[in-house]
Formats: C-alpha cells, structure tokens, sequence
C-alpha cells in the first residue's frame, strides 16, 4: 500500500495527516511553527520531521507495514514566489535523506505538491479544490477556485498593509476607538472600562505600556478581539460599528473573488475559517445572509476538515493524477 503525506505549516503549529491510498486517515500529529520566514529553515525542518514521525507512530499502530511516502503536500504559510518554492523544495530535500524510522521514501519531483495555506484550507473546508475560503483569524485572506482551475486571492497583504475583517484590525479599532472616547473625540463606549478590566490597568493611559513598551505582537493584539466583539453582541454602538466594518470588508473581498472566476448561476460554496467568525456578534450569519443574497448560487459552510486533510487530498490527487 502507498501512502501520503498533508503538511499544514503556520507560524503557531505544524499539523501532519498520514493518509492511505484509499482516503483513509492512519495519522495525525501536532508540533511546533513551521513558518521559516520567522523561524529559520533548522527550527522549520525540525518541526515538521517530528510531526511526520509522530503521525507515523501512530498509522504503525494501525498497520505494520513500513510506510512508504509516494506524494506529499505542503501548504505553508507565507509560501507563494518562486525563490519560497525552491527554499521549501529543499527542506524536502533534507527530510527525505534523513533517516526517520519506519518511512521509505518514493517520491519523484512531481509528487511534491508545494502550495499557499489558503489553498489547503479551501480544499479541506469543502472537501475538494472548488469554491471559496474566507479565513479571518489573527490575519485575513480570501482566496477562490473555480472548475475550470482559475485561482483569485484577495488580501493576505499582512497587518501594516492589509488584513481586513481579521481579529488583529478589530482589536486595533477597538482599542483606538476607546482611546478617542477617553480623548473625548468620539462617542463613549463601554469599550474603555472593558480594555482597562481585562488588561488589569489603574488607567486607560497604561494601555501605552502595555502595547508599546512589554513588545506586544500581532498574536497577542489580536486576541483581544473579542473585547470588541462581546461589547458588539451587548448592544455598544462603536463596538457594533467596528464590527460591521469588518464585516463589510470580508463580504466585498468575497464578491470581488466571486465576480473574477464564478458566474452567477455557477454554483460554489463558500467555506468560513478563523476565530472571528466564532463571536457572538453574528458576523458570520450577517456575513453568510449577504453572501446569498448577492449571490443565490452560493452555499456558505462550516469546514468540512482542517487544512492538513486539505493538504493530504491534494497529495493523493497528485499520486492518482501520476497512476
């Protein structure tokens, strides 16, 4: 029997699926970042060498067989230039000559499957490369597939030039927003107590403190999204303001994807991924109702599966493509 591999690499975790050549799942492990833009390439190899040997710890718990690797996908974060391409081709390279107990390895060039994580997060959301991701996490990014294997993204841009509707811009707008109604420039809001509560501080003014001067990042910003998004779903009209900007944003990058490679009558789902539609301020169902009723062809879901079964698909569609 032959086997694959689905590597879903970020800048938080590493996921690994060991998939059979029928579909079936024998095997999934867990490590560290995989991002080597941030980590460097050692610390990246590192990861996800141990999330391989861990999944395959567990298929051997299934199967005595050795596990030999015909196809592998990786969808990693960041990865979409040529010069990200050959880096990540090399880090290939490396764990294929290492010895990892258990694996065999038959796998020529064209079963190295090298992509972006939007794609894999499309794929394993609907459970096949057609439709639509919309992935609003700590960042955002919208990316399409049509039938005919035209691709459109939208965003993705990072959070000093982009990451529209992402938990980061709405923490940012809510915490701005708190700081103005302290000013006394725009409206009160119940934002400023509720900063001040959750940050413990004797001030708003030691907000400046705490994101300027302990080295604050992105991650640790845009978790407190949901400061903004609870105040939102108690009826504060700023919070509420917040919130439907990010929403509107999410929705006209949807429609600016839907437009380029769907036509109207064409019918696609549209897969929602990421923390911030997870809020009790009805962003998704505010998202998801003018969705369809722009677009009645569409369908908006729940993810299917994670990215890495998303990644392990596409591997097994590139081994079949090759028998």
């Amino acid at each position: 029997m032959s086997y694959v591999l689905g590597i879903d690499g970020g800048g938080s975790k590493t996921v690994c699926i060991l998939m059979d050549d029928t579909g079936k799942v024998l095997g999934r492990a867990e490590s560290g970042a995989s991002n080597y833009q941030s980590i460097g390439i050692e610390e990246t190899l590192k990861s996800i060498k141990f999330a391989i040997c861990h999944a395959v710890i567990k298929a051997r718990e299934i199967t005595n067989n050795v596990i030999k690797i015909e196809a592998i996908c990786l969808g990693l974060a960041g990865v979409g230039r040529s010069k990200d391409i050959e880096v990540v081709k090399g880090i290939v390279q490396e764990f294929q000559s290492s010895s990892l107990p258990s694996i065999t390895w038959e796998l020529p060039a064209s079963n190295i499957v090298i992509c972006n994580d939007a794609l894999i997060a499309l794929v394993g959301g609907v459970g096949y490369p057609v439709g639509i991701v919309v992935a609003a996490g700590t960042g955002s990014i919208i990316f399409g597939r049509n039938h005919n294997g035209e691709t459109k993204r939208v965003g993705g841009w990072g959070y000093i030039l982009g990451d529209e509707g992402s938990a980061y811009k709405i923490a940012v707008a809510g915490m701005q927003a708190a700081l103005k109604a302290y000013d006394g420039r725009e409206m009160s809001t119940s934002l400023l107590e509720s900063f001040q509560h959750y940050l413990e501080l004797e001030s708003i003014e030691d907000l400046i403190e705490v994101i300027y001067r302990q080295g604050w990042g992105v991650k640790e910003i845009a978790a407190l999204a949901p400061i903004v998004d609870n105040a939102a779903a108690d009826g504060d009209e700023v919070a509420h303001r917040i919130i439907d900007d990010a929403v509107k944003e999410l929705i006209k990058a949807t429609s600016t994807i839907i437009d380029a490679i769907f036509s109207h009558t064409e019918r696609f789902q549209v897969v929602t991924t990421g923390s911030v539609w997870q809020g009790k301020s009805r962003i998704r169902e505010i998202f998801a109702t003018s969705i369809l009723t722009l677009y009645p062809s569409a369908k908006v879901i729940f993810p299917r599966h994670e990215p890495a079964y998303g990644a392990a698909l596409l591997a097994l569609q590139r081994l079949a493509g090759e028998r």
